[in-house]
């Protein structure tokens, strides 16, 4: 697929937002791809900390409960295609429930999966809709996606990232959606230290090389519908 001249809106967290990049305008993944693939305009609705579930308690930093179901709504609806990467937070300090397949509506994880790609697929019809899931992420003595998340801000069981990833695969099905599977196939696994040293800032957070990788990835799987 050529994309040359379409205007892509991003949406995101602070992976999107560029934290750990050292030049955003030439090295952040959206701004990679626009030089890559000759675009004509990125949008970029990203905000750090922000989960795709409704966030039931308050956290401590409000930006953080600007959810992605919300931010939807505030995109440009004449843009040529839609990038959506995010859901690690949810498995990090969500407090909303993982939920189960059927769920739709943002109360769950689930449902605001399905409540997400439900609006993205009715306002922008045929349009290419492209979700990245979270890639696996390793923060020393704090997070292993290994596990379920432990962060005071859950107020309820999670689950291990994979279950995250899996619920966007899964859903993305019933809509048409394609979906780069970043935890599966990036191959950056931050447990592996020169992986950790190579591709990210922190073990979440990519720096230049792993923004790199992730539009890379990003452009192949474009080029390919």
């Amino acid at each position: 697929m050529d994309i040359k001249g379409y205007t892509v809106n991003f949406l995101g967290d602070s992976i999107t937002v560029g934290v750990g990049v050292s030049d955003i305008p030439n090295c952040r993944y959206d701004n990679r791809i626009a030089k890559m693939c000759g675009l004509s305009r990125v949008n970029n609705h990203s905000v750090n900390g922000s989960r795709l579930a409704h966030q039931s308690f308050p956290s401590a930093k409000p930006w953080y409960d600007l959810c992605f179901c919300g931010r939807a709504y505030d995109m440009d609806t004449t843009a040529d295609m839609v990038i959506v990467f995010g859901g690690v937070n949810d498995y990090i300090h969500g407090d909303a429930p993982f939920g189960e397949p059927g769920d739709t509506t943002p109360a769950t994880f689930c449902g605001g999966v399905y409540y997400l790609m439900h609006f993205l697929r009715e306002t922008y019809g045929n349009k290419p809709v492209i979700f990245l899931t979270p890639a696996r992420c390793f923060l020393r003595h704090e997070v292993d996606d290994r596990m379920p998340s432990v962060h005071a801000a859950k107020r309820v069981p999670g689950k291990p990232l994979r279950a995250y990833v899996d619920a966007i695969l899964d859903t993305a099905g019933q809509f048409d959606i394609r979906v780069l599977d970043l935890y599966n196939d990036l191959g950056v696994d931050p447990h592996i230290p020169e992986q950790f040293e190579t591709y990210t800032m922190d073990g979440l957070h990519f720096n230049d090389a792993g923004h790199a990788l992730i539009a890379q990835k990003l452009k192949e799987l474009i080029e390919s519908m």
